[in-house]
């Protein structure tokens, strides 16, 4: 979530994370090593920011469930306003 606003030195997500910085860098060249997160050198730091392209495989998977739940809480928001029709009738 702190590299959606864009790059960052790992200092920095350190202290947001209220992490160590060998900690935090730990867990950047995890992200990196997967793909999400891409790195490059200004000046002296090392600024990590969000590499979404790896997240696409995990969007178009959450897809087909993004659609069953619209499905289902329409149904839902249909059932319960009828039963409010209903109570309002009664």
């Amino acid at each position: 979530m702190l590299l959606r606003a864009g790059e960052r030195p790992v200092t920095e997500v350190a202290v947001e994370l209220g992490m160590s910085q060998p900690r935090a860098s730990k867990h950047l060249r995890v992200l990196r090593e997967v793909g999400l997160v891409r790195v490059r050198g200004a000046g002296k730091q090392r600024l990590y920011g969000l590499d979404a392209r790896g997240l696409r495989p995990i969007h178009e998977w959450t897809g087909g469930f993004e659609r069953f739940w619209a499905e289902s809480f329409d149904r839902l928001d249909t059932y319960v306003q009828d039963l409010k029709r209903t109570r309002q009738e009664e």
